[in-house]
This record gives C-alpha cells, structure tokens and sequence, in this order.
C-alpha cells in the first residue's frame, strides 16, 4: 500500500465544509480535482454509504476509469470513498471543527501495486503526495472564496 496525507484549516464552519465535499460532492469534486473531466452519480438518491460513482480522469495526459463506493458518511466528522475496480484506492476525508474554522485531513491510499511498479513506488508516492496537497489547497482556495 502506498498512502499520503496532507491537512489544511479552512475558514468555514465544519458544517459548510463538510457539506460542499460531501453532500454536494458529484456536483462539486471536478472543482477541487480538475483532473476529473466526468464524474456520474450511478445510484438514486442522496449521497450516503453505498452510493456508487464512476469518473474518468486526465493525469499527466492519461486517461483513467473507475469506480467506487462511498464507505464512509459520517456528518461533520468523516466522508470516504473507495475504488471497486482494477485498481483498488481508498481517500478519506477527516473533518475538525475548530471554532468557525475546519481542519480537514485528506488521505488517499493506493492499496496495491502491481508488482512490475514497485520499482517505481517512491515516484508514486510523491505524485500521491503532490496530489494530496493540491486537493486541500484547492479546496481551502474553492470554501474560503465561496459565499455561502
């Protein structure tokens, strides 16, 4: 397993932040991820645990599908996906009211690698982590210049 972390305070109330990742989070993930050129709800209703997703991304000119799981709907506290395709992924969404600010912890875990990338393991890792820090930078960027 390859996994990275990265953690930002963002100035909104948990409950704003908590809401715009993961309740209104088909209709707003491509904002945060711009790798995401489709993402598509496949289940009926509000997201919760269960609810499946498809998205197609764009990374460094490849084009990626997959699909997932919501696995974890935790209001205000915690909101995770994980991948039921080929390439077995899990992020994780941590969410901590700080006063009218959040802290929000993102982690995104590879949970296998083929064993001709292993390799290349520290060159995943660090584009892992790149992409972790760019999530919550854009995701501070999108709350904190959002009236809402």
């Amino acid at each position: 397993m390859i996994s990275a972390q990265s953690s930002i305070v963002i100035a909104r109330p948990v409950e704003d932040v908590f809401r715009f990742i993961s309740v209104d989070f088909f209709s707003n993930y491509p904002k945060w991820s711009p790798e995401v050129v489709e993402l598509e709800q496949l289940s009926d209703g509000p997201v919760r645990v269960g609810t499946l997703g498809r998205q197609v991304r764009k990374d460094q000119g490849r084009r990626t599908e997959s699909k997932f799981r919501i696995t974890r709907f935790e209001p205000n506290q915690c909101f995770s996906c994980e991948g039921t395709g080929q390439v077995p992924f899990r992020v994780i969404y941590n969410f901590a009211s700080l006063d009218q600010t959040t802290q929000v912890k993102f982690t995104f875990e590879l949970l296998k690698i083929d064993f001709f990338m292993r390799p290349f393991e520290k060159l995943i890792e660090a584009a892992i982590r790149g992409g972790t820090n760019s999530t919550v930078r854009n995701l501070k960027g999108l709350l904190e210049e959002k009236t809402m």
